[in-house]
């Protein structure tokens, strides 16, 4: 069964160009290494751009932890760690109701 998950967290003005450059190298590394993940997307938002928003969907747990767990999630909780601005990354899991997506 597939977890859709999202991630939000703000980070200090001074990280946010290290941030964004860390999420580039995160995601491409995701599409080439994790086959189970079915959508890794970041989104800074418009407004206020210390905030982020990621969305995933991992195929099974399997997916989901072997994300977890790979060494690409610690390096890149390395970059943005010590910029976080407003508390920790807020991880939260939903259940699709609809979607436009097909395949």
């Amino acid at each position: 069964m597939p977890i859709y998950q999202t991630a939000h967290y703000a980070i200090q003005p001074e990280g946010i160009d290290a941030v964004k450059a860390a999420i580039t190298e995160f995601v491409d590394y995701v599409a080439k290494n994790e086959p189970g993940t079915r959508l890794y997307t970041s989104w800074q938002q418009a407004d206020a751009p210390g905030k982020f928003v990621h969305l995933f969907i991992f195929e099974d747990e399997a997916a989901h932890q072997a994300h977890g767990e790979s060494a690409a999630v610690r390096q890149f909780e390395a970059v943005y760690r010590p910029y976080l601005a407003a508390g920790p990354v807020v991880f939260t899991d939903y259940t699709q109701v609809a979607t436009n997506q097909h395949g």
